[in-house]
């Protein structure tokens, strides 16, 4: 079972996103809290993670940054990080932030499953 790590803190993204990937071929697991997305991402293991734009403090740029830097350093594995975005101007900020790819709100199943790179499962 591929599992899904969400780092959002907004009960509606959560809840669009379990709606959208939960079955029974992947899990979502969600993290509230940004600061601790690199250590939850060293424990789950996921096969890619969202990441919302606008999630706690930090906001998603800088938890996107963490997360590269510490897939970088090799704590976490290579996976793909997807940004959710607000609107579509936002693309520039998930670009600049290294994500691999980003979906506008709202989503669909098939939009977080088409913003994954080729060959990842879910």
């Amino acid at each position: 079972m591929a599992e899904v790590l969400l780092i959002a803190d907004d009960d509606r993204v959560r809840d669009d996103v379990e709606a959208a990937l939960s079955g029974p071929r992947s899990r979502v697991v969600t993290v509230a809290d940004p600061r601790t997305a690199v250590t939850r991402a060293q424990e789950v293991g996921p096969a890619w993670i969202l990441i919302d734009l606008h999630v706690g403090s930090m906001g998603g740029m800088a938890v996107v940054r963490a997360l590269k830097d510490a897939i970088a350093l090799g704590s976490v594995a290579e996976v793909p990080l997807v940004m959710l975005l607000d609107r579509s101007a936002d693309a520039f900020l998930a670009g600049r932030a290294g994500a691999n790819a980003w979906v506008v709100k709202p989503f669909t199943a098939q939009d977080l499953r088409a913003a994954l790179p080729s060959g990842s499962t879910v």
